[in-house]
């Protein structure tokens, strides 16, 4: 029996839980220690940097500035304009409270955090911005003096689109009108970040926490005028990325050009506090509009997104146009248009974290569903099954133009709502408000559709069996959580019929895999796994010629069966893997290859992005008295294709339903009028652990794409997509019979305590006709 499919455990985790798991931050190398001054105000003209007192400090090699580096700038996955990309060190002038304005290099970690404490920075303040609202007003002082406003990047919809949807508005029955924040919060992996520059002869090696080690190796390699032959990256056990570790980070690129400089390994492991103040995702203010017929039909979804970009607007500019891509989530509006305006802040600059982009559109569209609803008078299940895409209208074309490749999408509630018990949570919370019980019951419902794999079009794998009958992948995807060695291989095992534990898996390093997008958006196994099967359907194929050509037969009589090729009818002719591995590299000795052995690579490219899809169902208590909420049980029903490993699935969905949730109840990065981070240590900075989550109900609905052979989609950020919205809507629905209708994240007690009496946001609601 085949290994796709089956419950496989991880076989990453020995190394784990016995401690043999060796981090970036672990490597035991004589290394000098980096530590970064960091400005203390939020935008300044820098007037001095004194290093006099750092320099003489004890054990300090040098202390290090931008004019010792240049003006060099950092690198973006999408064209940004050049004055818009972050320096990897400010220079003359600071736009939020952490941009790195010096480098201490000692002997001692210690020692340089110490150092910095000496170097004293002269500023000349600059009137600041601490968020999207102040930063648009008519007199906002600008972050880029070539602008005339902070909204430095924009698109907007065509006016045809707009026309079309503006009619369907005048005529609607019911539209309703949403202002909502889709909060900035902080991505907080275990680890945080972590760099080992180590130079040499031949170049420079770099080991680093990140998920993407081809990426930050071309990085590094252009920053530092180095040929990327010459640079390595080396990517071993990661603590978390979630998506904000997958560029060269100005650490990374500062740590490398340091070691070069002073020609002595040096290396840079980020505090908690740093990692807080500096790595961010979402930030974003939604104004949705959205049309409907009395019965609840979808019609029109308007949303103008004003994206919170940090002091270097860029990267959260592209997410905010995967959320314009995915605004009509899974209904059949006719119309959908976005308008993004990108703004520039006194704030960190926003990265992608889990879901980038995608949970945002979710979010918005759950919301506001939910408030079409409430104004008609439906169940928020019923009007979801009355507007969902059907199962026979697949690839559909969402009025967005996305083309949604196949789905089956009211299965999917069906069997949430079932697994969640909905019909009798909805009578126990009828029973409770007519109690006037002082613990109400919320049901939140979301339904979601997301896009994977949408950037990295190809991903290399490389194939080898060899003389032991061992078999070795490469590829250029990096598992940093994921279990990809464990599925991958499966993978290879099921294409060549050999022993899963005679498949060793390579990654995360540019020495030993030639290329590589990385990982992120939910990637790998759909393009990296499709990728490793075709590479091994190409060594099967050339172990058939070998095999034919040793046992002096056609290849069409050549089959392939429990490890062995024989003659079809005459099994006892027959040779194993070993045998085609040890005439392969005998065969090319005489030919003079230049590499020897059974082996086949392959770049595979995807022909399309999958849309991957759930439903899910959360179910909340809300307490009059305090207004605590606590999410009692979540049912989640998400389909990802072929599941093929489900123990995996499994995990990547438990996951990301705990993030989900935490930033419906507890997470936001919190700023002041001066952009100083109020949330700058876990003492200030609440996030989810497990004893603020119940046991999850999972279910299942496969449909497999017809995109790749292995018939596979993305599950990594779908738990956060679906979650966030279903445990906001249950906070929301426990207190409708209050005249609550919306709440933003993150639903505090607080913020609930207040909407219970009275102190809430406003929805527009009006029913035209």
């Amino acid at each position: 029996m085949g290994v796709i499919g089956q419950r496989v455990r991880r076989v990453e985790d020995r190394a784990l839980v016995t401690g043999a798991a060796r981090y970036a931050g672990d490597l035991d190398v004589d290394a000098l220690e980096v530590s970064f001054v960091r400005a203390t105000v939020a935008h300044a003209h820098i007037r001095a940097i004194d290093t006099a007192d750092a320099r003489r400090a004890t054990g300090v090699v040098a202390v290090l500035t931008a004019a010792d580096f240049g003006d060099v700038r950092g690198t973006m996955p999408f064209p940004v304009p050049d004055d818009l990309i972050r320096p990897i060190m400010a220079g003359d002038r600071v736009r939020f409270c952490g941009e790195i304005v010096a480098v201490v290099v000692a002997t001692s970690e210690a020692g340089a955090q110490d150092a910095c404490e000496l170097v004293v920075v002269t500023y000349d303040p600059l009137p600041i911005v601490a968020d999207t609202s102040a930063a648009l007003l008519p007199d906002a002082p600008l972050l880029f003096a070539t602008y005339t406003s902070n909204s430095v990047l924009r698109d907007d919809p065509d006016p045809v689109h707009v026309a079309a949807a503006d009619a369907t508005f005048a005529c609607a029955a019911v539209v309703v009108e949403l202002d909502m924040v889709n909060q900035r919060v902080a991505v907080a992996p275990l680890e945080p970040n972590v760099a080992l520059a180590v130079p040499s002869d031949e170049g420079i090696t770099v080991h680093v926490s990140t998920q993407a080690p081809h990426a930050v190796r071309d990085g590094i390699a252009e920053l530092c005028g180095l040929d990327p032959a010459r640079v390595r990256v080396i990517a071993r056990w990661v603590g978390g990325a979630f998506g904000a570790k997958s560029l060269a980070d100005a650490e990374y690129v500062l740590v490398a050009k340091t070691a070069l400089a002073l020609g002595r390994p040096t290396r840079w492991r980020q505090t908690r506090t740093e990692n807080l103040l500096t790595m961010h995702g979402r930030g974003q203010r939604q104004h949705v509009r959205v049309a409907a017929d009395a019965d609840g039909t979808l019609r029109a979804i308007h949303v103008d997104i004003v994206s919170d970009n940090g002091a270097y607007p860029g990267m959260n500019h592209l997410l905010a146009g995967l959320t314009a891509r995915m605004i009509a989530g899974p209904y059949r509006f006719a119309h959908a248009t976005t308008s993004i305006r990108s703004v520039a802040t006194n704030t960190a600059p926003v990265l992608g974290y889990r879901g980038a982009g995608r949970p945002e559109a979710t979010s918005l569209v759950e919301r506001v569903v939910d408030i079409v609803a409430a104004e008609i008078g439906l169940d928020p299940a019923e009007i979801r099954r009355r507007n969902l895409v059907p199962a026979d209208a697949f690839p559909y074309t969402s009025p967005t133009g996305a083309v949604y490749d196949v789905g089956d999408y009211a299965t999917a509630l069906e069997r949430a709502l079932v697994l969640a018990r909905y019909d009798e949570r909805r009578r126990e919370q009828a029973r409770r408000r007519a109690a006037g019980a002082t613990r109400l019951l919320g049901i939140g419902v979301s339904t979601y559709v997301e896009v994977t794999a949408g950037a990295g079009p190809t991903e290399f794998a490389d194939v080898e069996v060899h003389e032991d009958a061992t078999t070795t992948v490469r590829v250029g995807t990096f598992g940093h959580g994921q279990g990809h060695h464990t599925t991958y291989a499966q993978i290879a095992a099921d294409a060549l019929g050999v022993d899963m534990a005679a498949v060793r898996v390579i990654d995360g390093d540019t020495a030993l895999v030639a290329r590589g997008f990385g990982t992120y958006g939910s990637r790998s196994m759909q393009v990296g796994g499709s990728a490793v099967h075709a590479a091994c359907g190409l060594v099967v194929e050339r172990a058939q010629h070998l095999a034919a050509e040793l046992l002096e037969a056609s290849v069409d009589d050549i089959v392939a069966e429990g490890g062995r090729f024989a003659v079809h009818g005459v099994p006892t002719r027959g040779v194993s893997w070993a045998d085609l591995a040890r005439f392969a590299t005998t065969r090319e000795q005489r030919d003079h290859d230049e590499r020897r052995g059974l082996f086949a690579n392959i770049d595979w490219e995807r022909p399309a992005s999958t849309y991957p899809f759930g439903a899910h169902v959360a179910i909340v208590e809300v307490d009059t008295d305090t207004g605590h909420v606590t999410l009692v049980e979540h049912v989640a029903v998400d389909d990802c294709g072929t599941v093929l490993n489900p123990l995996l699935v499994e995990g990547q969905v438990h996951g990301g339903i705990a993030q989900g949730a935490a930033q419906a109840l507890f997470e936001e990065v919190v700023h002041d009028g001066a952009a100083n981070v109020l949330t700058s240590s876990f003492a200030e900075y609440e996030f989810v652990t497990a004893a603020e989550l119940p046991s999850f109900t999972l279910g299942s609905c496969v449909t497999p794409t017809p995109l790749n052979p292995l018939g596979a989609k993305g599950i990594g950020e779908s738990g956060t997509i679906g979650a966030t919205p279903a445990v906001q809507n249950a906070v929301i629905d426990a207190l409708a019979h209050l005249g609550v209708r919306h709440l933003d994240m993150p639903c505090t007690p607080e913020r609930v305590w207040r909407a219970m009496r009275g102190e809430h946001p406003q929805v527009i609601a009006r029913t035209v006709r």
